[in-house]
């Protein structure tokens, strides 16, 4: 489904564009994983309103709270890497990083559901150089990251791996 950003539709590319301006971030970090978790819940694991209109991969990640120890699901984008699948802490740029990348860091064994297919991961936080490799094949695909770096500055935004383990592992 995800696309790279050149090849994506008029509406798509609006869309992407729109989430990296700074009113446009502001406005789908207070409000889009809301309706995304809902949207989702509403079509079994099959969707989010944010894949829909922006093209993008959007997976549902489930965390274990680093502070609750609840489970808590997180709308994401995921970016396929192999088998593996990677996700960018960028917090649409915010000057803090997201929940779940505390929750990761705090419990790195996780849930991944990917168009309703739902698998256990082990996340990794990934170093240099492959972080940046990660960051610009991100950039083609959603070119917000771009901007989410920059306006997150000094905060170091984290890429993570998310590998596919057995539930018996």
């Amino acid at each position: 489904m995800t696309e790279l950003y050149a090849d994506a539709g008029r509406f798509r590319r609006f869309v992407r564009w729109s989430a990296a301006t700074r009113p446009g971030s502001r406005f789908y970090a207070r409000v889009l994983h809301h309706v995304d978790r809902a949207v989702y819940r509403l079509t079994r694991g099959r969707g989010t309103l944010a894949a829909w209109l922006s093209g993008l991969k959007v997976v549902m990640l489930m965390t274990t709270g680093a502070r609750s120890g609840k489970r808590i699901a997180s709308p994401v984008l995921g970016f396929p890497e192999g088998d593996d699948v990677v996700v960018i802490a960028s917090n649409y740029g915010q000057a803090h990083h997201p929940g779940w990348y505390h929750n990761l860091r705090a419990h790195p064994r996780a849930r991944l559901v990917i168009d309703g297919d739902e698998r256990e991961v082990d996340a990794t936080e990934v170093a240099s150089p492959e972080r940046e490799r990660f960051l610009e094949l991100a950039s083609e695909i959603y070119p917000g990251f771009t901007a989410y770096v920059a306006r997150a500055a000094p905060r170091r935004i984290a890429v993570f791996r998310l590998r596919h383990v057995s539930r018996d592992a």
